[in-house]
């Protein structure tokens, strides 16, 4: 079977900029939340840092900060009850086409958001953005006391190929599912090596990553309407019609793998891997899965809210974070208005379906919460 090369990865992994990112992802938000005792747990055990004046902590994979901004807010506040006297840097990371200006509008409440501002609530707080991905080292040798990323190392480096008969990881089988293992096993490796790296000894991580959960869950799929394999049956259906060429349809690839807890555990407890050898070790991981927001709000209203209404609400969510994949997969031949037209087509089409028979549709995050550690 040959295996189309894909396109660029950077182009298809962007979120939806202006803010809609953080105002759509609830449930990403919700995940965050959840775990916050986690960054807290990693700041009680961090060791005296009685010679050094500088905390820094790192969110990987930031997207408009929103998400994360009530958790970093919790941790700082942490920080500055144990080390009262020291500066604390921020350091935001993304991909160069992440919108750093809604972040830093978010950060300093520029529009007015009051709540959880840690540049206005402590002293001594530095804030900084690395416009370069989480795959390799960001910041110099042991700088880095407290790493945090929520949904976002699920992103391999590069596709490897694009998925045949799938547009997600999730349906692929064969040599394309293999490119794929291989792509997402380096990558962790090369993830977990540039934290230690940038980890001064006795530094945590602390991650939470969609994954594939012992009951074979991952997100959109646990007991319900496939999301994965929604999307793929309806821009199937586009390409069916006519309305976008067979190649439009395989490009439609995202780059994306979701691993098993056992996946990435792997290096981190093999004494013979390189990640171990590093100095990291892990401290706990768990699975977890948390309700869609949407559908949640949905039962809770019961006959107050029509399935269109929960519909309209439910699918920009998902487009959040989908849409760039569609809409790159489109030739660029096409006019500008024209793809957008059809992107729009493809969620509407979406949106019509769960309007007509709700039942099942839900984007439950599944997700493995991980702690690490860098051994003194």
């Amino acid at each position: 079977m040959t295996v189309r090369t894909s396109k660029s990865t950077y182009a298809t992994v962007s979120m939806k900029g202006g803010g809609y990112y953080s105002q759509r992802t609830r449930g990403a938000k919700d995940v965050i939340d959840n775990a916050v005792s986690m960054l807290e747990d990693a700041v009680a055990a961090l060791p005296a840092r009685t010679t050094e004046r500088s905390i820094q902590i790192a969110d990987y994979g930031a997207a408009d900060g929103g998400t994360s901004k009530q958790a970093i807010y919790r941790t700082i506040s942490a920080l500055r009850e144990r080390y009262p006297q020291h500066q604390v840097t921020v350091t935001y990371s993304d991909l160069p086409g992440n919108d750093y200006s809604t972040l830093f509008r978010n950060l300093t409440g520029v529009d007015d958001d009051s709540d959880d501002n840690y540049l206005k609530d402590f002293g001594n707080v530095f804030v900084n953005a690395c416009g370069i991905g989480f795959h390799s080292q960001l910041m110099p040798d042991q700088t880095l006391d407290i790493g945090f990323s929520a949904t976002a190392m699920h992103y391999v480096s590069e596709k490897p190929c694009q998925i045949p008969n799938h547009v997600h990881m999730v349906g692929a089988s064969g040599s394309a599912l293999d490119a794929f293992s291989r792509q997402a096993r380096d990558d962790w490796n090369r993830i977990l090596l540039s934290r230690a790296a940038e980890l001064k000894p006795g530094g945590r991580l602390v991650f939470m990553n969609f994954g594939i959960d012992e009951d074979g869950r991952y997100l959109g799929n646990t007991g319900g309407i496939n999301m994965f394999n929604t999307f793929n049956d309806i821009w199937h259906e586009l390409h069916e019609e006519g309305s976008i060429t067979h190649d439009e349809w395989v490009d439609a690839t995202f780059s994306q793998f979701y691993r098993t807890r056992e996946e990435f555990c792997a290096p981190l407890v093999d004494p013979s891997s390189e990640v171990y050898q590093s100095g990291l070790r892990l401290v706990s991981a768990h699975t977890g899965v948390v309700k869609c927001p949407y559908r949640a709000a949905y039962e809770a209203a019961g006959e107050t809210m029509s399935t269109q209404e929960f519909a309209a609400s439910y699918i920009p969510t998902l487009r959040s974070w989908s849409e760039t994949v569609f809409a790159t997969a489109l030739d660029s031949a096409r006019p500008e208005d024209a793809r957008a037209a059809l992107v729009d087509l493809f969620y509407q089409r979406y949106e019509d379906r769960v309007a007509a028979d709700p039942t099942g549709h839900a984007m439950d995050y599944v997700h493995c919460y991980l702690a690490i550690e860098k051994i003194l």
